[in-house]
């Protein structure tokens, strides 16, 4: 059994000495241990523990700390990048079944040797790659960092590719020691002892009542969305206490084997924080991999994949191959897609900062659900209604109700009634639930933002980020380059650094923000050419030969405008992305973390601009500013402004949603992964032609690895930006769409299996890095959810007919003064909400090239158009109706009533929802009660097996205790 007393504190530099606790502390420290006993498990309490056996064990543990491999020799490497490293490639059977999840005992060296993962004498686990050409100048600065990478004690082996011997692959190790050392300096938690978890009493009801529900669920089939923990026990991390690596209380730590005791992410990180550190130039900047990398010192630098994802066994009978086997096999392939993520794993892979976002986008996709239900319950529900809605059964029965022309001279006139198709499809997403769905979104946002704060701090928990805090961060080299001149004292290192001064730095701000602004000038001319497209195609399409777009000329123009602007948003969004690197650079940012925040912000307000500029103005300006027939405003005073349909224009604003999103998901999702796909495809191709099937299949893993794609130079950048565009589509205009959610969730659920899959199969092994949270992208996640409530409410109140349908209904109707709105009540609404116009009164250039002759025979005299207008014969000829004023107020009253609600509701659900569980705040200080008295228990009796020891040997003290 596990020792009981092999556990330390976390805060180990707070621990006070043993020698300085009075008698008193020593009867405390004894009461104490007795206490902890209690909460022990009782199947652990019951098992007959040799603690003096356990002490020995702990003390030949102890006894292996300083042991060092004979073979380890980084420190008394050669000096010089000479060729005595240098070994031709040789092509060696790499079997997939070659590298296994956990090395127990000794591992054969000659399988070793084949799987391409250690080093040529099979013993040295290779934990970082870096890959140059011999044909590059930089060769002294390159010997200068090598040598030094070998004083700081890492092991180095070269070996030429076989593809290309111009490039040069240098094979890293990290031996024992200096895992340990750094370890220790980066403060990397490492396990110690198994968690206990302490179980509060319970009533006998509550017990009961447990019962019952569990003999309930044994009737029920087993959960099929979570993994086989059972078949696949290494799917999650074994529940431990960590506590800081230290060297000097190495005996405290579970080592089963030195090999594995750091993972392999944990072993790249370290090696990658040396590489960092070491110079290889004189001077004081004159440091690090990346600014080798970026003056093409080296071509590229990357952890290793741990062998094939493919296996020719199945996972089911032979168990995994590696890790990437694993991730695979559960989480990137399709079978899978309807199981949880093995975020564990996922985690100890790539890293906390990756599964953090896979983490989040799990959530994201999970809280989708109850969207995506609700929507289609709102759409279904206007399905359902359809055959009752009195609106649409008054506009298809309007034989007799002739329409004017909507464009100028090519459109002709036409019945109410052959828009019945479109009053249909608008009674889909404009019903009586649209304004309950809204509501519900905006609270959904909220409730959204709310619970992931606590899935993130039980995710922090689970993988020790809660006490976790970022190194002070180095400042950027090109920051360094332009104010090396001016010097000031670090507040927190005390050393003096690069100071840009205030008036520089406001100054480049400006310059940025003129930058910003013109670029959303763009956007906006961008919209406008959009606009003059649709009132010119219009009368175009009018005047179609073929009867169909002739007759659909207004959804003609919607459509081809929509994929018109879904190019040109594709377009912009190229220049965006360089627009936003140059103003970025232009500011200076004086760390990584900065400059990733601040083109962070920039290129998300220019991709939001341009995905939801044409949507706003379609949602809030289309039909709203035409004038009226007679008297149309125009486009420099020539292009007469479009006007809706007879049906409204949130049809309009659905076919823009749907389009935009449905194309920008599929092509996001090809660039993600059709891209990739394509360019290893043709790699492999070219390898294929030149050396064959058979000896392609033997290349070593870092040659592989290398002829991957590497991770975009954003990071998770785009991955987050294209979810946070998402999300604000979902959320922004979803009164008018409400099917967004559930396309969001269908995308969602591809997305992560995407995403998963090319990052396993397709893209080179990222390095694994810390992050406790999603950064920037919070806060832009929440004002998407202010933004939202403001849209919705006026989506509702301004472009759908939610408002004048219920001042008719209240104040105009049958039902007037009755305090009823059913469907009764809307009898005549159609007829109330159309002005009655005057043909004669056409403009020359709007009067249409047909008379209207062939709907009754003789030319018309009059034309109906919707909007709150006098008749033509009334005293103000077509001014605004008493009608037209209560729908505005209704519209503006609506307006401020729905906010300040929703606002309400959202903030209450805040302060209601506290940002910890409570349960994980109690298991945080039991555990560090615990964590204290296992510490103490721990020092005691290594203190009590010295005393015993030096009795044995003969050896007493003076004022020894105990």
């Amino acid at each position: 059994p596990e020792s009981p007393l092999a556990g330390f504190s976390t805060s180990l530099s707070q621990t006070p000495s043993i020698s300085s606790i009075s008698s008193e502390g020593r009867e405390d420290l004894q009461v104490n241990r007795l206490e902890t006993q209690m909460w022990i498990k009782p199947d652990i309490q019951k098992t007959d523990v040799d603690f003096s056996e356990i002490l020995n064990a702990i003390q030949e543990i102890a006894k292996d700390v300083n042991i060092f491999f004979d073979e380890l020799e980084g420190v008394n490497s050669p000096s010089k990048d000479d060729d005595s490293l240098l070994h031709h490639g040789n092509l060696t059977s790499t079997s997939d079944d070659a590298s296994r999840l956990e090395v127990v005992g000794e591992e054969v060296p000659d399988k070793n040797k084949a799987n391409g993962l250690y080093f040529r004498d099979g013993k040295c686990r290779i934990d970082y790659i870096l890959v140059y050409r011999k044909s590059n100048p930089q060769t002294e600065k390159r010997e200068v960092f090598e040598r030094n990478i070998r004083a700081e004690g890492l092991q180095m082996e070269k070996e030429s590719s076989l593809t290309n011997s111009d490039i040069i692959f240098v094979k890293l190790h990290a031996p024992w020691e200096v895992l340990g050392k750094y370890a220790e300096l980066m403060n990397v938690r490492m396990p110690f002892r198994r968690k206990i978890y302490y179980l509060h009493r319970r009533y006998k009801f509550m017990n009961r009542i447990e019962k019952q529900i569990s003999r309930f669920r044994g009737w029920l089939p087993r959960k099929p969305m979570k993994l086989d923990k059972e078949t696949l026990p290494d799917l999650e991390e074994n529940d431990c206490y960590t506590a800081p690596f230290s060297q000097q209380r190495i005996h405290h730590f579970i080592i089963h084997n030195k090999d594995t005791f750091f993972n392999n992410a944990t072993r790249s990180r370290i090696v990658h924080h040396i590489l960092q550190r070491v110079k290889y130039e004189e001077g004081k900047n004159k440091i690090g991999l990346n600014r080798l990398l970026s003056n093409g010192s080296y071509e590229a630098a990357f952890p290793l994949h741990e062998g094939s994802y493919r296996s020719k066994n199945s996972i089911r009978t032979h168990g995994a191959e590696n890790h990437r086997h694993l991730l695979y096999e559960c989480w990137a392939s399709w079978g899978v897609w309807y199981k949880y993520q093995p975020l564990d794993l996922v985690r100890r892979y790539f890293g906390e900062k990756i599964g953090l976002y896979f983490a989040w986008l799990g959530w994201y996709t999970g809280m989708l659900f109850p969207a995506a239900f609700i929507g289609l319950f709102v759409f279904l529900y206007g399905v359902t209604t359809l055959n009752h809605c009195q609106v649409s059964k008054e506009v298809c029965q309007a034989t007799d109700i002739i329409m004017c022309p909507i464009c100028d001279k090519y459109c002709p006139f036409m019945r109410l009634s052959d828009s019945c198709i479109y009053a249909k499809v608008t009674h889909l997403f404009d019903n009586g639930a649209t304004v309950f769905f809204a509501v519900f979104m905006a609270v959904w946002a909220t409730v959204f933002l709310e619970f992931w704060k606590r899935r993130r701090a039980v995710i922090a928990y689970d993988w020790d980020l809660i006490d976790w805090e970022e190194e002070e961060e180095e400042i950027r080299p090109q920051f360094e380059a332009k104010y090396s001149k001016k010097e000031r004292m670090n507040p927190i290192s005390g050393k003096p650094e690069p100071y840009q001064a205030f008036a520089d730095k406001c100054s480049r701000l400006i310059v940025s923000a003129s930058g910003i602004f013109f670029m959303i000038c763009v956007v906006i001319a961008a919209v406008f050419g959009i606009v003059i497209y649709r009132v010119v195609t219009v009368s175009t399409f009018a005047a179609f030969k073929w009867a169909l777009i002739r007759n659909n000329s207004q959804v003609a123009t919607t459509g081809t405008a929509v994929c018109i602007n879904f190019c040109i948003i594709m377009l912009l969004n190229v220049l965006y992305e360089k627009v936003a690197l140059f103003l970025t650079n232009l500011e200076q940012p004086r760390t990584e973390s900065e400059w990733e925040n601040s083109f962070t912000l920039k290129m998300f307000l220019f991709q939001f601009v341009n995905l939801n500029s044409s949507t706003f103005y379609i949602a809030f300006f289309l039909g709203r500013f035409t004038g009226h027939p007679g008297a149309y405003l125009r486009l420099i005073n020539r292009w007469r402004l479009e006007e809706c349909h007879p049906s409204g224009c949130l049809i309009d604003l659905c076919m823009q949603m749907g389009i935009i999103m449905v194309l920008k998901q599929i092509w996001n999702n090809f660039m993600e992964l059709g891209y990739p796909l394509i360019q290893n495809w043709w790699t492999r191709r070219k390898l294929r032609q030149e050396y064959g099937t058979q000896r392609k299949t033997g290349f070593p893993q870092w040659e592989k690895d290398y002829n991957l794609q590497p991770m975009n130079a954003y990071g998770l950048f785009d991955e987050y930006l294209e979810m946070i565009l998402q999300f604000g589509f979902t959320t922004i205009f979803v009164a008018a769409f409400p099917l967004a959610p559930l396309l969001a969730l269908v995308n969602n659920i591809i997305e992560i299996r995407l995403d998963a899959y090319k990052f396993v199969t397709q893209w080179r092994r990222p390095l694994a890095s810390r992050a406790k949270d999603i950064g920037i992208w919070y806060g832009i996640l929440e004002g998407i959810g202010i933004l939202s409530v403001i849209t919705n409410a006026f989506v509702i109140a301004v472009t759908s007919d939610f408002i004048p349908r219920l001042v008719y209904a209240y104040k105009y109707g049958p039902c007037a003064g009755q305090g009823e709105a059913g469907q009764k009540c809307m009898v005549g609404y159609v007829n109330a909400s159309l002005s009655v116009f005057l043909v004669s009164d056409f403009e020359n250039r709007s009067e249409p090239t047909s008379n209207g002759s062939e709907f009754s025979g003789s030319p018309l005299k009059y034309c109906r158009y919707r909007d709150y207008r006098d008749p033509p014969h009334s005293p103000v000829p077509y001014g605004y109706t008493l009608q037209f004023w209560h729908v505005l107020a209704a519209r503006l009253a609506f307006i401020i009533v729905f906010e300040h609600l929703v606002f309400c509701i959202k903030h209450l659900i805040s302060y209601l929802i506290p940002d910890l569980p409570k349960d994980l705040r109690d298991r945080m200080r039991r555990e560090k009660y615990l964590i204290q008295e296992m510490m103490y228990e721990a020092e005691l009796e290594r203190l009590q097996k010295e005393r015993k020891e030096r009795k044995k040997n003969g050896k007493s003290y003076h004022n020894e205790w105990p």
